[in-house]
């Protein structure tokens, strides 16, 4: 039995590993758990998990948290705060560690994660992307495993499996295109929040799938794929493929193309890397491509998504400048989602975050923390200015 800790527990990774875990009770148990605020859910899943240790981030809400659980019998350690969460991260003998936090904030319970010798199930991007010059070293000098546990890089990552080394041309990665890949550019300035939360494909949170809209995911799965898979940004490239079946390609030096398709579940990936190198039988739908029918592939329009280039220009500058882009186009979605800029102001405001900032190189992580507060206070000053 593989024993776990879930950092996140709450979100829709966390709640997703969950079922995972009650789905082969014989196979996971949970050590630890960490959730942002919502004490409702995270008091039912302490009950039906029985973790030894738990963190709830909102540090106002630990007394709520106590009452909620009070009746249990047997309780677990509760701690609270951003030093409870990493001390959670890094607790016990867990052999793995699945990061479901959202945003920068996942960053350093991760680090600390990796410092206790844990194997990393990779579900919050930031830690790569704002993180990445910090964290590999880490990865390496503690020998950890770092699984992808999204789809498009879990996809990349089960194609590589048995490719030798030097085998590896190209990196593809899918995107569905989100909201507006079927809208004229030229619509673009007057399509609201509503508008833009529209998924074509799937609900997910307000954030990721703005960032769909944006295509801003993909240029940030392209960083962290940099990173992941250790390729120059040549390497890699993206095609909207509208049906999301194929979740992501790689070409080989002999041209073969190999592709990870399937039915689009988020428990898929995150299943492999907690079973990995293991695949457990499921009973989940099972993908039919007769009904699929056609499968087809465009070229981004780079007009459309100005967010794309932004991204490979970050991830090409390196050092701090993909933590200065990442914290940018947090904050910039967080004042879109409030109404406080329009849909077409994001990528001019990520541009000119960046376009200020000047790179560090060789970041320490004290560097890194440092640029994802400028970049977010810059944002700020910047959409106060043109007020």
């Amino acid at each position: 039995m593989k024993r776990i800790t879930l950092l996140g527990s709450t979100g829709s990774i966390g709640t997703q590993t969950l079922d995972i875990v009650a789905e082969y009770p014989e196979k996971f148990q949970v050590v630890g758990m960490t959730a942002g605020g919502n004490i409702d859910l995270f008091a039912r899943q302490i009950r039906q998990f029985q973790p030894e240790i738990v963190a709830i981030a909102n540090e106002t809400k630990l007394a709520e948290l106590k009452e909620a659980i009070a009746d249990l019998s047997t309780k677990p350690i509760l701690l609270a705060g951003a030093e409870g969460v990493e001390t959670v991260a890094a607790y016990g003998d867990s052999e793995a560690v699945v990061t479901g936090i959202v945003g920068c904030a996942g960053l350093l319970p991760t680090i600390a994660a990796i410092k206790a010798g844990k194997n990393i199930a990779l579900a919050n991007k930031e830690t790569l992307i704002a993180g990445g010059e910090v964290v590999v070293p880490l990865v390496q000098k503690h020998g950890v495993k770092l699984l992808p546990a999204d789809s498009e890089h879990s996809a990349i990552f089960q194609c590589l499996q048995g490719v030798p080394e030097g085998g590896l041309r190209r990196i593809i990665l899918t995107a569905s295109g989100g909201a507006f890949r079927d809208r004229p550019t030229e619509e673009l300035a007057s399509v609201t929040v509503a508008d833009a939360l529209k998924h074509p494909n799937w609900a997910m949170g307000k954030k990721i799938t703005i960032d769909s809209a944006t295509l801003m995911n993909k240029g940030l799965e392209v960083i962290e794929a940099h990173y992941l898979f250790g390729v120059n940004y040549d390497q890699i490239e993206i095609v909207i493929h509208p049906q999301s079946i194929i979740h992501s390609l790689i070409e080989l030096e002999d041209t073969s193309v190999l592709a990870q398709l399937g039915i689009p579940d988020m428990r898929l990936p995150l299943l492999y890397s907690l079973s990995y190198p293991d695949r457990l039988p499921t009973q989940w739908e099972r993908l039919d491509l007769v009904k699929c029918g056609t499968l087809t592939f465009r070229a981004p329009d780079h007009q459309k998504y100005p967010c794309m280039e932004l991204a490979y220009a970050a991830g090409r500058a390196g050092g701090t400048m993909p933590a200065v882009l990442n914290a940018a186009n947090e904050q910039v979605v967080e004042l879109f989602l409030q109404e406080r800029i329009r849909y077409v102001q994001i990528a001019d405001l990520i541009k000119h975050v960046c376009d200020r900032h000047n790179c560090i190189s060789k970041p320490e992580l004290e560097d890194i923390l440092e640029a994802d507060k400028w970049a977010r206070k810059t944002v700020i000053e910047q959409v106060m200015a043109i007020a």
